[in-house]
């Protein structure tokens, strides 16, 4: 058996090849952050943070990952 082929969606404007069935928390966590301070939309769509594991992404799709900075 073949595996999926991988899907294109991009990414804070770049685009990136997932492996098909990505979750929102996977790519958060393959981008080396934590989910504490980080919001994430899909396609303009607030992602609620409880729904991360269950929200996979598609091929086509913009995804905007933001972190809060600290700053004085």
């Amino acid at each position: 058996m073949t595996a999926p082929a991988p899907v294109q969606v991009t990414v804070n404007g770049e685009p990136r090849d997932l492996a098909a069935g990505t979750t929102v928390e996977a790519l958060v966590r393959d981008m080396g952050l934590e989910a504490r301070g980080v919001a994430v939309a899909v396609d303009g769509e607030v992602v609620p943070k409880r729904r991360w594991g269950e929200r996979t992404l598609a091929g086509g799709e913009h995804v905007e990952v933001l972190t809060i900075a600290q700053g004085g």
